[in-house]
């Protein structure tokens, strides 16, 4: 049997006999009607109106590709954030910035470069991306509530027209079929009734899960990053062993936090900085590499908390609260003392911290002494020197490098000025640096400037009677970060049900099984399966073969024939029923 389709496409059109009297203006007014091309004389169309603009404005910001466009958007305006310096992130960057690109730096204000993740504009699209999941999410999951409390549809009348099926004749009833395969099916947790003389089955319905749980999940990271970017806080804090930091803005080396953030926002505990261990590789290619690297702390929480000991690691932070206490750095602190000219000591056995210049922890930094000493004139001046130690000195004649990590051979080089160290003029200066606008140097017997290098115990005599400064030992120091990451467990929760979500869209199948079983013409049941994808897969014959097989070997097979009469091989006596055949 087969269709007839008839197409008028290529056909000439046939003639139509013309009007009478009287029938023009009748088949007038109906072209008219009929007429997609615009009257000249036609009204205005009325206005849509304010309730009509926003439903066009809501449609077309819940569509997928105003979504998918927003996405772009939103990928796109990240990318300045990572090239351009940004001041929540680093604000003596950003000055740079503006003094070394005088032209494009106002540009970039008005733009909101520097600060992108904070500009209006970005926040636009962060919200209108929002608004736009969740105006496709909430339509849709009413739309798979419903079906998930309905049934799969009936089967169509032509199981045969689909891509898959398969077809056999069988002795069982149609009864003992179809309650087979309803058995089959729901053993294959296909969702499947009895709809007629067929029975309906669909599976796969987690596909759609996997799409809403994954457009479900991307709103949780959005808000999660904005809860955490408006509340978080970050600071670091150099620590000297046997110091201790308590949990305020005061206490902080720098910090910085989300335009929401407010102190009361900091969780109250405080920690003292015991020991420091660190460890190295004394030989081959690995020289110098740290084994151990640690801090040992006792920390409270609390004001009245009682004291707890922990150890740091760098993949090991200590967790208070809701911040996290991270060891990031580690380096020496020189203990000096100076006296002045009378003996008098105008720096007691300080230790001052160095920052570390390479993986050895050649180390660099300034000494600030505030009394200072009386010049010539009488007048008082202040004492400062450029410090450069090495923990591991190479001896004699070998750069001013360190060979090793470790305190082996330590040696504190340190050139001397006086003056004015400007730490009064009420300008912040970095406590590493000397600011030498004011100061001069100290000159030894040559006319050059005056420079010792020290070991531990050794004492350097400054030139003009200022005094003199003693290097009497190092102490180790340890670098923290406390940062509070709100929302951090939310993003992460919503990171991995976006990644499960959507390997379920992408992999899971939904399909529907239809068997049908009904007497034929001459009695015989006749049994029709096919199965339909409701996506791409290339899975239902395979799993439609697979099913109509373990079916046909649970029905019996169909009648054998009656034996033919005249046939040599029939017996004498003809079987049961010939006559009536």
């Amino acid at each position: 049997m087969s269709d007839t389709t008839t197409s008028t496409t290529d056909k000439a059109p046939a003639s139509v006999p013309a009007p009478a009297p009287g029938e023009d203006r009748e088949l007038g007014e109906a072209g008219a009607q009929l007429s997609t091309a615009p009257a000249e004389d036609a009204p205005n169309l009325p206005a849509l109106g304010v309730v009509g603009w926003i439903r066009w404005f809501w449609r077309q910001l819940t569509s997928m590709r105003v979504a998918l466009l927003l996405l772009l958007l939103l990928s796109l305006g990240a990318i300045p954030g990572s090239l351009i310096p940004q001041t929540g992130s680093d604000v003596t960057k950003v000055e740079e910035f503006r003094q070394q690109h005088g032209t494009l730096a106002p540009l970039y204000d008005k733009l909101g470069l520097f600060n992108v993740y904070s500009s209006v504009w970005f926040s636009a699209i962060y919200i209108l991306l929002f608004v736009s999941l969740i105006g496709c999410i909430v339509p849709r999951t009413w739309q798979f509530v419903g079906q998930l409390r309905g049934r799969p549809p009936g089967a169509p009348r032509r199981l045969t027209r689909l891509p898959a099926h398969t077809t056999w004749r069988t002795a069982a009833e149609p009864e003992e079929i179809r309650e087979a395969a309803l058995a089959l099916l729901r053993k294959r947790r296909f969702r499947s009734h009895v709809v007629g003389d067929a029975v309906a089955a669909e599976k796969g319905y987690l596909r759609e899960t996997g799409n809403l749980v994954f457009h479900l999940a991307l709103i949780v990271m959005l808000i999660a990053f904005a809860w955490g970017q408006l509340f978080k806080s970050e600071g670091n804090k150099l620590i000297l062993e046997g110091d201790g930091f308590a949990n305020t803005l005061t206490q902080y080396d720098d910090f910085k936090s989300g335009s929401l953030f407010t102190q009361d926002d900091l969780d109250a505990f405080s920690f003292v900085l015991e020991d420091f261990t660190g460890t190295y590789a004394l030989t081959g290619p690995n020289r110098g590499t740290p084994r151990v690297y640690k801090a040992r702390v006792t920390y409270s929480e609390g004001a009245y908390g009682k004291d707890k000991t922990a150890v740091i690691n760098p993949n090991d932070p200590l967790e208070v609260g809701g911040s996290k206490v991270y060891l990031v750095s580690h380096g020496y602190a020189p203990i000096v003392t100076v006296k002045d000219a009378g003996g008098h000591v105008v720096l007691d056995r300080t230790a001052v911290p160095l920052l570390p210049l390479d993986g050895n922890v050649t180390s660099s930094g300034a000494i600030k002494v505030m009394d200072g000493y009386r010049n010539a004139e009488g007048v008082r001046e202040q004492l400062g020197f450029n410090a450069f130690f090495l923990p591991t000195h190479g001896g004699k004649g070998s750069t001013m490098l360190s060979q090793f990590p470790s305190l082996l051979n330590p040696m504190l080089a340190l050139s001397a000025y006086h003056g004015d160290l400007g730490v009064d003029s009420g300008v912040p200066q970095s406590v590493y640096q000397l600011n030498k606008k004011n100061l001069k140097e100290f000159k030894d017997t040559d006319g050059e400037l005056f420079k010792k290098q020290l070991k531990i115990g050794e004492t350097m005599t400054l030139p003009n009677g200022a005094g003199t400064v003693t290097f009497d030992g190092v102490k180790e120091w340890a670098g923290f970060q406390i940062a509070r990451q709100p929302a951090s467990g939310w993003a992460l929760a919503g990171s991995l049900a976006a990644i499960l979500g959507l390997a379920g869209s992408l992999f899971i199948q939904r399909r529907r099984v239809w068997v049908r079983a009904v007497k034929g013409a001459d009695g015989v049941t006749v049994v029709e399966m096919a199965g339909l994808g409701r996506s791409e897969s290339a899975k239902v014959p395979e799993e439609l073969g697979e099913l109509a097989g373990i079916l046909y070997e649970r029905a019996p097979g169909p009648p054998d024939p009656e034996p033919d009469p005249e046939s040599s091989d029939s017996p004498a006596v003809p079987a049961e029923g010939a006559e009536k055949q």
